[in-house]
């Protein structure tokens, strides 16, 4: 087996990573939200507009010295999901650690 492992996440974990990082944070950019949950935009940008189209989440665009830059956001129901929902299955079935 080579170093480089490629580790297969569902997509409900994915949405999960997603929803409890923009609730953590209160609003992240396009870039790091990639960033911490560890997406690829081009295979995962559906997901985000999975999440907006439902209502989970939102996006508005910042400008800031000629740059712009998408913004992400939890929206009311993405808050109630994840503390009602997603939170209290995090710390009843945490996920194991891949080393």
């Amino acid at each position: 087996m080579s170093s480089s492992h490629i580790l297969y996440r569902d997509k409900i974990y994915i949405i999960k990573d997603v929803i409890l990082k923009l609730v953590e944070y209160g609003e992240l950019t396009q870039t790091t939200l990639i960033s911490f949950c560890g997406l690829n935009m081009k295979k995962h940008k559906h997901i985000l507009d999975y999440l907006e189209g439902k209502d989970l989440i939102k996006t508005h665009t910042r400008t800031v010295v000629k740059r712009t830059f998408t913004i992400y956001k939890p929206t009311e129901n993405g808050i109630a999901f994840c503390r009602s929902i997603l939170e209290p299955y995090e710390n009843m079935f945490p996920r194991a650690l891949r080393i």
